[in-house]
Order: C-alpha cells, then structure tokens, then sequence
C-alpha cells in the first residue's frame, strides 16, 4: 500500500511550476503525488517526471477534471471534447510513470438534476459506449481506467459504488476500476465500508478526506473500519489525500469550501499522512 497527495491541494491548475511542490512532499513522508491535470497543454509531461525522479517520488495516477464542456453523456460536441480530454491523460500517463487514470470522466462535474428515466436510461447508454471506445484506447496503452462517484450536489449519474459497478459491467472493459473517496461515500452510501467489500478486486484507487474535506482523521468518518474493509478485500494498491483548502481559489470554488478547515495544507498533508500510515495493514 502507497501513500500519495493530489496536487489539487497545492494548485489549480497544474503547470510546470508545481514541480516546485515535490520535495517537500518527499520530506513529508508522501511515496507518490497524483497530478490533476485540468489542461494538458499547461505541462511538459516528460519535465514533470524528470522532477519526479530527482524527488524521489511516482506519479501513480493522474487525476481527471471533467467540468462544463467535458461530458461523456453531452452533445456531440462535448461527448467529442471529452473524448479528446481523457484520450490525452491516457497519453501523458504513461510518460510520467503511471498506469492510471481516474476521476468522474462519464459526465461533467456539477451536472445534476431530475430526468424521467428514459433520459436518463439514454444518458446512461451514451456514457457507456463513450467508455467502451475509452477503455479500448487505454488497453492499447496499458493504461487503467478508474470511474468516480461522486455526492449528489456534484452529479446526478454515478453516486454508489454499486452504480459504478454496473456501469463497468455495461462497458465491459478489464480495464474499468472503481476509484472510491471517503467524502463522497460519507454522504452517498449507507455504509462505506461496505461499499469497499462490494469493489472486491475491482477497487482502482481510494481517495481519502475528511467528511467536512479536510484532514482526514479529524472527522467523523470510522477509518477504523474502512481500513477494515480494505485489510478484507486484500487492497494493496493507492490511497491518495484529497483534500481542500480556500487558498486555491478554482478548486475551492467548484469544491464549494467556503471557510478556512484546517490550520494550513501541511497540517491536511502531514497530519492526514501520519494518521493513514497509522491505520495501514
């Protein structure tokens, strides 16, 4: 099990400059840093990495950002934006050492409302076939995909693992994940750990935040068990913080952090980090 930080923290968006970022995430104790890339155009992938290994750290998954134009169920228009978007992540990862993207790439981010259910049943089918061609294009790059749920405020598609499941078994792709967040689970499911059981080997990657989105440990949230469920399924695999402050302004915006949660992003980093490696199998 490895330990990473998502950039999102730190910057928005992520460019070049934020490899300034890496050492101290080393010195922090971090084994790996996920890269939010909301443009690809804002980075050189082969600098960045080169950043990565004077470091001494991986980036083992790239992280998605799917907001307004980037929508897997859209029109044609945004369906062929996002497409573009993901096929490119799928590129770049592999030229900064990881095997995977993740993050909610079937539909845009902040896209929620009440659609009668042959909307949404054809909503659902444009997704899938958009992933079906996605998935093919990551497999010919030995690249991963993990699908996102996210809380009800931020879509109104995939919100449980179980909703995740079904739309990989709809894709039917291998190289279709499940990637799970505590804060989302906090308000979605009816037991998070359970959840975790119910991914089974089909668990890509596990955010970690607190339930207010900060420090993960100095909140509500029963890590007693989710590490539980994770020790159960034999997870072996990331656990990434993702957590938030009102500093960087784009994120905390679309993320709606409205007040100052936590000390600083060090206290979110370093002391979200002891807690985690406190829980590890």
């Amino acid at each position: 099990m490895k330990f990473g930080i998502n950039t999102y923290l730190f910057a928005s968006p992520f460019t070049n400059e934020g490899v300034s970022w890496f050492p101290k995430f080393k010195e922090w104790g971090f084994d790996f840093v996920e890269i939010a890339i909301e443009d690809p155009a804002n980075i050189d992938p082969a600098f960045v990495k080169k950043a990565l290994d004077e470091a001494g750290l991986e980036c083992r998954s790239v992280c998605a950002a799917t907001g307004p134009g980037r929508d897997l169920r859209g029109n044609k228009k945004e369906q062929l934006t996002s497409m573009e978007y993901v096929e490119q992540l799928i590129d770049i990862a592999p030229v900064l050492g990881s095997k995977l993207v993740a993050g909610p790439i079937y539909s845009s981010v902040g896209r929620a409302d009440l659609y009668d259910e042959e909307k949404k049943l054809r909503q659902w089918q444009t997704a899938v076939t958009n992933l079906r061609r996605l998935a093919g294009y990551a497999k010919e790059k030995n690249v991963m995909l993990a699908i996102e749920p996210l809380n009800r405020y931020e879509t109104d598609m995939v919100n449980t693992c179980a909703q995740a499941l079904k739309m990989i078994e709809d894709v039917g792709s291998d190289h279709l994940l499940v990637h799970l967040d505590s804060f989302h689970m906090n308000l979605e499911e009816k037991d998070p750990a359970l959840a975790i059981r119910k991914a089974g080997n089909k668990l890509g990657l596990l955010h970690a935040s607190g339930s207010d989105r900060g420090t993960p440990g100095g909140d509500q949230i029963n890590w007693d068990r989710i590490f539980a469920a994770l020790d159960h399924i034999h997870y072996q695999g990331d656990i990434v913080i993702e957590s938030f402050t009102p500093d960087v302004k784009i994120i905390a915006k679309a993320a709606s952090i409205w007040r100052t949660i936590e000390p600083s992003k060090e206290a979110i980093a370093v002391d979200g980090l002891r807690f985690l490696r406190s829980l590890a199998f």
